[in-house]
């Protein structure tokens, strides 16, 4: 798999293809040639050096105006969990920028973009979600010599099976997942899905012949070393049937041996079949493992909601394991780096991706001006790298994996529906409800009028409405969908502002697509005091874990 030479190609492209992320530049985007013929890589060539914004690695979210009563930080800045050594709960209370990033360089946020939207119809916009980019990518990209980067090798055309695995034998297996709280609901604009891959020896037995139980053994594993609350007072995951004479080991501690068991209360210290040498460790991916990200435009005549256009394609690979020596020194050095003010380093280059102090491994595509999907700028790959480096929450700088539905019903292709508003690990109240109470809306920037007039009386100066809200929580008559999907009438707003910012080819100065210029944002950083701690608005509770126990087997 071209993949496999990413960590090669790394050391030699290494010197050359630094991020130039200490120079500062012209403050609008730059502008890169146009090919008549499709080059997915022609832009991303001609972006290395070329970066204006050496904050991008910080995200619109964190400008939000807070104003001591809207707190959407929480989400993301917490508490050491788990393996994540990062304490960064602080950053609720203060904007703690550089003197760079103190101005708000995504201007998409505050650009009016109305009349630019109604000049798309309906159905224009309708046939465009629905057209196929990924498959020309992966035709493109085939079998080209001067491309060391991942080629995607998914073929979404023929689907999962049953048990969630990709029909095109390439090993992915789907993902079913509650998504994160904000920005990745289908109301603020996007869907998502999300496939898992392991090496191959986690894929056979110890004679290297493929074998599905082994495969599914093992990424039982690795869900419960993941997915399990570090504070839960007893270790238990519900996983999908698995067979404890194949793995050895009384995997539900009953003491008995058995072909088919659903509940795993014992980590094995070691991973099984051909990997049976990869030792387990908790809240830690094994070296080589895969994630597949792909961001779409909304469907809502499609019961998935999930559109064939693919606005983004992100992968993510492991390529480097790091000693409890070196994970520690790379929290140290991120923590470090954000004392002294500077601008992150990621070795690497657009064509290759970009590699963080944790041993991942970052390459995206997004759409061109006629909406084909080329590899990302230089630039553009920095978005990706703030999220997945240096933030308290994530679980081996990873989402969606520890938010998985459980057991069985956890192993399909991304559908929202049907998943109760379970609450977060350690939370009283769902977690849905806890975000809208916490945020006073249903976005980071409360820009989204649908949610506030749904949720909140009276509108956006109302009172929330706890008891409809409730209604999607366990036990309730609703799920997620009823608080986070939004409209066919603003799916579509939200289609056609992307598809304008598509067009404008405009990333760089933020992807979200809004529907107005927002009000609650910095444009410039002159108050350091989020105004949060005085008002007593500070949570330490943020997590990834939720509490799935009265989720219905």
């Amino acid at each position: 798999m071209r993949s496999a030479l990413l960590p090669t190609v790394l050391g030699c492209l290494l010197v050359g293809a630094l991020i130039t992320l200490l120079r500062s530049g012209p403050e609008s985007a730059p502008t890169y040639p146009d090919s008549h013929a499709y080059d997915p890589l022609a832009i991303a060539r001609a972006s290395i050096g070329k970066t204006v914004n050496t904050q991008a690695t910080v995200p619109a979210q964190c400008y939000t105006r807070t104003v001591g009563i809207s707190n959407p930080c929480w989400t993301c800045h917490t508490q050491p969990l788990g393996e994540n050594r990062f304490t960064d709960w602080p950053l609720q209370a203060a904007y703690t920028f550089n003197d760079f990033s103190r101005t708000n360089r995504w201007q998409n946020l505050f650009t009016d973009r109305r009349a630019a939207i109604e000049n798309i119809s309906d159905a224009e916009a309708l046939d465009y979600i629905r057209a196929d980019n990924y498959t020309p990518l992966r035709t493109a990209l085939d079998n080209r010599q001067d491309y060391p980067g991942y080629v995607p090798d998914l073929d979404f055309r023929q689907g999962f099976d049953g048990e969630g695995f990709a029909r095109d034998g390439s090993g992915w297996r789907a993902i079913r997942y509650k998504p994160f709280p904000g920005t990745f609901w289908p109301t603020n604009g996007s869907t998502d899905d999300v496939m898992i891959r392991l090496p191959g020896a986690f894929q056979t037995d110890t004679q290297g012949r493929q074998s599905r139980p082994i495969y599914k053994l093992n990424l039982a594993i690795l869900e419960a070393a993941i997915a399990v609350d570090p504070h839960s007072p007893e270790f238990e995951r519900e996983v999908e049937p698995l067979n404890e004479q194949l793995a050895g080991i009384d995997l539900d501690g009953d003491g008995i041996m058995q072909p088919a068991v659903t509940h795993l209360r014992t980590l094995p210290s070691h991973y099984s079949g051909a990997a049976q040498e990869v030792a387990v460790h908790r809240y830690l991916y094994p070296q080589g493992t895969e994630f597949l990200h792909t961001v779409r435009y909304i469907d809502s005549d499609v019961p998935s909601l999930l559109s064939t256009r693919m606005k983004e394609v992100r992968y993510a690979r492991k390529v480097e394991w790091l000693d409890d020596w070196a994970r520690l020194r790379a929290y140290e050095h991120e923590r470090d780096e954000k004392e002294d003010g500077l601008s992150p380093l990621f070795p690497g280059s657009p064509l290759v991706g970009l590699r963080n102090v944790f041993g991942w491994q970052f390459q995206g595509f997004i759409e061109n001006a006629a909406g084909q999907l080329r590899v990302q700028t230089e630039e553009e790959h920095l978005f990706c790298l703030g999220c997945h480096t240096s933030l308290g929450v994530t679980v081996d700088q990873t989402f969606a994996f520890a938010r998985k539905v459980p057991g069985i019903a956890g192993w399909r292709h991304q559908s929202v529906r049907g998943i109760p508003d379970v609450p977060q690990a350690g939370h009283q109240e769902s977690e849905i409800l806890t975000y809208f109470q916490r945020v006073q809306g249903g976005d980071e920037f409360r820009a989204n009028t649908e949610v506030l007039e749904r949720f909140f009386r009276h509108g956006k100066d109302g009172k929330l409405d706890t008891a409809q809200v409730r209604r999607a929580a366990p036990g309730g008559d609703r799920d997620i969908a009823f608080l986070i999907v939004p409209s066919r009438k603003r799916a579509l707003l939200l289609n056609k502002a992307a598809i304008v910012l598509v067009r404008e080819q405009s990333f760089v100065l933020g992807r979200d697509p809004l529907l107005a210029p927002t009000a609650n944002v910095h444009t410039t950083i002159q108050d350091d005091s989020t105004g949060l701690a005085p008002a007593g608005r500070i949570y330490r509770d943020g997590r990834l874990w939720l509490d799935w126990k009265t989720f219905p087997p």
